[in-house]
């Protein structure tokens, strides 16, 4: 059973700790879509995430934000402007004005209509589809914390009901929270390239993956995080050659805008049906 949808996602601090998987049990697929499907469907919206597993897709990868009453809504950007029909910063206005958005006829007419989904309607159709989900973490300066500790409220209220979860965030006081607050749920940190240290802090927050941005990615780099025994996850790569490349050197997962252009290229896939969106 599914819980409702509408209710503002943030909250206080969650009253259990919450116990899910380890990284071997979220047995991670080769390909996420990336915010849903983003080629093929408005990024992060629930069109999106429907499109991804129409194609293909085992999981999808979105982004959470806090609104200014303590809602969790699911946006890439700081602000309205790229992907609705809205204006301003997501942190300073109330979840019931960013619900009167349109955030799918920017992509094309046929999404007119599509709403800024919230983390909870997010996750129940996550549930619904079998979709494992990669929810990152994003904030403004300073409020990593206070929005990991909402996303682990929201969680709570999800425990036994969801599909396979992994956190991650650009933001190391984010993670740190999480690990405080969810420490069996999965986690990982994102870099667009690999810093010096990094090892120590993946160490320090626990950290079960890695995440890279694929442009600087090379062989050396990826050969010494698997050695030191982190799957590596790669954005955002849209091109087959790309990711065949980057599946021989041991990359667990690519996250990728338009998943059947990958997907097209893995073994069984003449045995997918063809779908329209």
């Amino acid at each position: 059973m599914l819980l409702p949808l509408g209710e503002a996602d943030g909250g206080s601090r969650p009253s259990v700790v919450w116990s899910f998987c380890d990284i071997e049990s979220l047995n991670l697929p080769r390909i996420i879509g990336h915010r849903g499907a983003a080629a093929r469907a408005p990024e992060n919206t629930l069109a999106g995430f429907r499109a991804a597993k129409a194609l293909g897709c085992d999981w999808v990868e979105f982004d959470v934000r806090l609104t200014v009453d303590g809602a969790l809504v699911v946006c890439h950007d700081d602000t309205l402007n790229r992907t609705t029909d809205g204006k301003g910063r997501i942190s300073e206005l109330p979840l019931a004005a960013l619900r009167e958005l349109d955030a799918g006829r920017w992509f094309t007419a046929a999404f007119a209509g599509e709403h800024i989904p919230t983390l909870r309607e997010v996750l129940c159709l996550c549930a619904e589809l079998g979709l494992g989900a990669n929810v990152e973490i994003k904030a403004e300066y300073g409020r990593g914390p206070a929005t990991a500790t909402a996303v682990a409220a929201c969680l709570d209220r999800f425990t036994g009901q969801l599909s396979p979860i992994l956190i991650s965030s650009f933001l190391a006081d984010a993670v740190a929270e999480a690990a405080a607050l969810m420490p069996a749920i999965p986690r990982g940190m994102l870099w667009r390239r690999l810093p010096r240290g990094w090892a120590r802090t993946a160490e320090r927050l626990g950290c079960a993956t890695i995440h890279l941005g694929e442009a600087g990615l090379t062989e050396t780099v990826t050969a010494q995080i698997v050695a030191a025994g982190y799957p590596l996850l790669a954005y955002t790569v849209n091109n087959a050659a790309r990711a065949q490349q980057l599946f021989g050197w041991r990359v667990t997962s690519v996250f990728s805008d338009a998943p059947d252009i990958i997907l097209a290229t893995e073994p069984g896939a003449g045995a997918r049906r063809g779908v329209n969106l």
